[in-house]
């Protein structure tokens, strides 16, 4: 499976009791992972799956996922509740219109990285946004837990191969700037439960975005993770719209073209990091 799907499954509603709080914020973030009452920490059995299945998908660095392997994680993920990874439904963040006494900010939480690969949650309050990125030779798997979010993506556009009718894929702007042409692969809201979806190093939307519609939880599997020192920084893009008067540039716009152009990062992609607490990984070390 590639691309975004959609898939419905069932969601149960679960009471909660264990509160993370931010590690590099003074504030506190009312996020709840649950953990069953008078009982310590367990092992999740889905989380647990998901896991061996990222360790035989991912058994290298650099590797990209054969399809049975695709398939198999994206099966795990499918079947994925919040309650897997310790959240439910009825906490306060997850309630539309909730009040925020700040500007929307996303959080994120680590259950588990290793070099070739990360599990890891993303919270975003109603109207946040992480902008456009892309994912150096790497592969993501997304699986949109709680909420309601729209995704935009795009893969680059590969002149060999392409059956765009353009003569060029790239030029400069007025201000110097490298502009390059993509192909539109998704704009489209999802809810949850949902399909998982999962991108590739150059293919089913490598470069996209996240806006939340509703307070949204979404469960990333990045394989292998952002590394700079092994070139895989994290790149960010702005869509270009006022182009050259250009009637083949406009054409391919109407065609589900973009044009996109390296920018700074941007003020939203700033997140607070938490401590996951949810469910446990059974002997996570490789």
């Amino acid at each position: 499976m590639a691309g975004f799907v959609r898939r419905s499954d069932e969601a149960e509603h679960h009471h909660v009791d264990k509160v993370i709080k931010k590690r590099r914020c003074r504030r506190r973030v009312r996020i709840q992972l649950k953990r069953p009452e008078n009982v310590p920490v367990v092992v999740s059995g889905t989380l647990q799956q998901l896991f061996e299945s990222c360790k035989r998908a991912f058994n290298a660095p650099g590797t990209v996922p054969c399809d049975s392997h695709v398939q198999d994680l994206c099966r795990i993920l499918d079947g994925m509740k919040p309650e897997d990874v310790g959240l439910s439904k009825d906490l306060h963040f997850f309630k539309p219109k909730s009040e925020i006494d700040r500007a929307p900010r996303v959080t994120s939480a680590t259950i588990y990285k290793c070099h070739k690969f990360e599990l890891c949650i993303f919270f975003l309050p109603e109207t946040a946004v992480i902008p456009l990125h892309n994912h150096p030779e790497m592969t993501v798997f997304n699986k949109l837990l709680l909420g309601t979010m729209h995704i935009k993506a795009y893969d680059w556009v590969d002149p060999l191969t392409s059956d765009c009718s353009i003569s060029h894929t790239k030029f400069l702007d007025v201000d110097g700037n490298s502009v390059r042409l993509a192909k539109l692969k998704a704009n489209t809201t999802f809810t949850a439960p949902c399909d998982s979806s999962v991108l590739y190093p150059t293919s089913g939307g490598n470069i996209h975005e996240f806006t939340a519609i509703t307070p949204c939880a979404v469960l990333d599997v990045i394989g292998p993770p952002y590394s700079k020192d092994d070139g895989r920084d994290c790149t960010h893009y702005q869509e270009v719209h006022a182009l050259l008067d250009s009637e083949e540039i406009r054409k391919v716009r109407e065609d589900g073209y973009g044009w996109l152009k390296e920018t700074e990062i941007p003020k939203e992609s700033e997140m607070d990091g938490i401590e996951y607490m949810g469910p446990q990984i059974n002997n996570p070390s490789l």
